[in-house]
This record gives structure tokens, C-alpha cells and sequence, in this order.
């Protein structure tokens, strides 16, 4: 659990880097409608999260930078007892100020009235304009009735980008931030073990995904994104998530999945054989992806580029298709035409944190970034034999493997936040055996 003064040092910080003269405005997430009445399960805007932990929709946090520590004021709903006997108790401006260590906090329906006065003289506005269309219109209201105010309002004269600021704060995780991804790590590992339990010959693709979801949600995590959960060819597609289809002996079984605990994500892959033992073509697949991941965790240190993981990566598995003769030439031929991205088309990694592909530059001054301590990526090289393609013997085909960790950079090299789940051959098969 991230402590009230931790969302407190962020907040401080970020006006501190906005400056004195600046005003910084975020909104919480709208509640979003599935269909008719029924609503989506709500989550909370990650950067509102960041700032404040608050976990309601209909609520607007403006940091008002100034002498000393600044102003840090939250608008949001008041308790109203037959909304709440709908929709569940509200916090209401009274409990926000001492619960989430806000200085002031005033009724939502008022933000009209109050916020536009709260803007004025301001030089800059940090805000993230363009991302929800009337949270826009709002805020070109409160401007319009500044500027229109008696004796004409001082608005601020730019509109500033807030990512720029906020998203390399996000970027450094804490203590307490990876603490949480732990445990978002270890419920997505146990969840994924039970799921292979249910992953027998004849079993659909959905039932092992309802074993999966029911041990996330028994230690009270969610989903942090669909999850992908597929048999045989259905690999070989990025992202599937149809997962309908019925398991066969001797496919393998591709379970992309993370749980999310307190917002904060986790995000493991690992592909099993389905009845307990990898064909020869399926287990030296197998290998090349593993060293792979393995030779790409070794650049996963400080002051490394963050691209170094993702060319240790191909270089084993261009080595390796060349050796397997999926690939023809050698390597280095392999790799100047680029022959290996039918095989191997995606990245290596990305930030993950609040966000599954979480917030935060990859290049600096148009080089690859650095890694530095409290950075956590993912590690996920992976294989793919399109099932139609005819250039390689069809023993190889319709083949998709994928490796994935989450790999924390510090002080010492780095943390697998998901090593609790086995990836090495042997373990592997005796865990889908079992």
C-alpha cells in the first residue's frame, strides 16, 4: 500500500519542478458505459492515481504551486445518501482533506465557481488537454469565464503538456511502488500454475482463462489486461484473446497474463506443452527463446540502453534459426536483411507500472535511454512459424513461443519481480505434467 505521505512527496515535487507561477490541473477518470445501464468495472486514471490514491470518478485535483509547499486542492462528489445506496459510499470533501492529505476540497458541483479564480495569474498550465474531450470543454470554459471576468482575468499564457513533467516521475519507481509489483508479480505466477491445471487435452481455451481469473481475483487482484490464452497456432497471433478454441495433445499453450494490485501491473508469459512434454521441434524452439530472454535479462542493469536487451535478444534468436535452418545464410546476413522479423516481429520490452506499457521516454536527446535504478521492463523475446508458411518444413509450423518477465533495475543489477514462475524445460514440463 503506498502510504498518504508518499502521494504527498509526489505531489511536492511536481510542483516543484512546474514552478511557482504555474497552475497543474488532472481529473479522474470518467465512469465509462459498456452498454445500456450497465457500466464498465471502474478503474482509475493512472496519473490521478499517482498524484492523490483517490478512487473515485467525478473529481478534479489542481496543485497550485507558491510559497513554501503550494496549495493542493480536491473537487469531488459530496455524500449523498440515495446515490449511495446505489452505487456505494462516497468519500465527500469532508474525509478527503484528512484521508488523502489534501490542504482543501470542495464540493464538484462548485468547480466552476471556485477553480477559474484559482487559475488566475497564473503564467502556465499544465493539464492533459486533448485526452477526454468535455474534461477539454470544461477547462476552455473556466478560461472564457476568466478572461471575461470584471476588469478582464489574467488567464496563464501557455498550455503545457502535464506528461512532460508527471511521466518521468512515474517513470523512477519507489519502495513502495515495487513492493506492490511484487505482490502483483506473485499473484499473476500462482494464477498462472493453477491455470495450467486446467490445461488438458479436450479443455477449452476459456476454461483455463476462468481458472486463471478465479485465482487472481481470490487474492484480490484483477486482470491488468485481457489475457491471452492460446492453444496450438492461436500463438501465433500477438495478441489473441478470442480464447475459444479446444486444446489438443501436443500443442503448447501461450498464457499471456497479469494481475493488478492497487492499480500497479504485473505481466508474465510462459508457454507450456500441453500434456507434459515438448515435441523435439517445440523444445528447441523452446531453448533459443529461453536464452534469449536469458542473454537479454544480463543488459537489464544500470547504465545499459534500454535497447541493448532487445539486440542481445535477436542475436540469439537469429543464431538460432540459423542453426535450426529456418533461417538461411548466417546470422550476420540474417540480420542485415532483416529475414528474421517474420519469426521475431516485435520488441523486446517496455515500461510497465501503473500502465502495462507504462509512461516514460525510450529515447533521450533521440539516443536510446539509459537504465537507472527503481526502472522496471519487460523481458519477452519470442518465436512465431506462421502456420501457412510454406518456406520452412511443416514439422516447424504454427509454432508460437513467448518468454516474459518483469525486471526491475537497481543498485546491484537487477530484480525478476516474476521469477516465482519456472521457465527452465524441465520445470516447465513437470509443472503442465502434473
Amino acid at each position: 500500500m503506498i502510504a498518504p505521505s508518499e502521494f504527498a512527496r509526489r505531489r511536492l515535487e511536481l510542483m516543484r519542478m512546474a514552478g511557482p507561477d504555474a497552475a497543474l490541473v488532472v481529473a479522474a477518470a470518467p465512469r465509462r458505459m459498456r452498454n445500456a445501464d450497465a457500466a464498465w468495472p471502474y478503474r482509475q486514471d493512472s496519473d490521478f492515481h499517482y498524484l492523490t490514491g483517490f478512487p473515485e470518478p467525478d473529481a478534479v485535483l489542481a496543485l497550485l504551486p507558491g510559497r513554501g509547499k503550494g496549495e493542493v486542492v480536491l473537487f469531488c462528489r459530496e455524500r449523498d445518501p440515495e446515490r449511495e445506496r446505489i452505487d456505494g459510499a462516497r468519500v465527500g470533501p469532508e474525509h478527503a482533506v484528512a484521508r488523502y492529505g489534501m490542504d482543501d476540497a470542495f464540493p464538484v458541483e462548485d468547480i466552476d465557481d471556485i477553480l477559474p479564480g484559482m487559475l488566475e495569474g497564473r503564467a502556465r498550465l499544465y493539464c492533459h488537454f486533448g485526452r477526454e474531450n468535455e474534461f477539454d470543454a470544461q477547462l476552455l470554459r473556466w478560461l472564457r469565464r476568466l478572461r471575461a471576468a470584471r476588469g478582464g482575468g489574467v488567464v496563464p499564457r501557455e498550455f503545457v503538456a502535464l506528461g512532460h513533467l508527471l511521466h518521468e516521475l512515474r517513470l523512477y519507481k519507489s519502495p513502495a511502488e515495487l513492493a506492490l509489483m511484487r505482490r502483483a508479480a506473485k499473484i499473476a505466477a500462482d494464477a498462472q500454475r493453477a491455470a495450467v491445471q486446467a490445461a488438458r487435452p479436450g479443455a477449452a481455451e476459456y476454461e483455463v482463462e476462468a481458472a486463471l481469473l478465479h485465482a487472481m481475483r481470490a487474492h484480490g487482484a484483477v486482470p491488468s489486461y485481457p489475457p491471452t490464452v492460446a492453444g496450438g497456432a492461436n500463438a501465433c497471433v500477438l495478441h489473441y484473446t478470442d480464447n475459444r478454441a479446444r486444446l489438443a495433445r501436443g500443442d503448447l499453450l501461450l498464457i499471456d497474463a497479469g494481475a493488478e494490485m492497487e492499480c500497479y501491473a504485473s505481466d508474465i508469459t510462459r508457454t507450456w506443452p500441453v500434456g507434459g512434454k515438448f515435441s523435439r521441434e517445440q523444445r528447441a524452439l523452446y531453448e533459443v527463446t529461453l536464452e534469449a530472454q536469458y542473454a537479454a535479462i544480463e543488459e537489464v542493469r544500470a547504465g545499459c540502453p534500454f535497447t541493448a536487451a532487445h539486440d542481445a535478444a535477436t542475436r540469439v534468436i537469429v543464431r538460432g534459426l540459423c542453426a535450426l535452418k529456418l533461417l538461411s545464410g548466417g546470422a550476420r546476413a540474417a540480420l542485415k536483411s532483416g529475414d528474421h522479423l517474420r519469426f521475431f516481429p516485435h520488441k523486446t520490452g517496455h515500461w510497465i507500472g501503473l500502465d502495462v506499457h507504462d509512461v516514460g521516454d525510450y529515447r533521450v536527446d533521440d539516443e536510446p535511454r539509459l537504465l537507472e535504478p527503481g526502472m522496471v521492463v519487460t523481458v519477452e523475446p519470442g518465436i512465431y512459424i506462421p502456420p501457412d508458411d510454406v518456406s520452412v518444413p511443416s514439422k516447424w509450423r504454427g509454432v508460437g513461443i513467448r518468454i516474459e518477465d518483469d525486471v526491475a533495475v537497481d543498485a546491484h543489477g537487477n530484480e525478476v519481480l516474476t521469477a516465482t514462475l519456472p521457465k527452465d524445460v524441465g520445470e516447465v514440463e513437470a509443472i503442465a505434467a502434473a
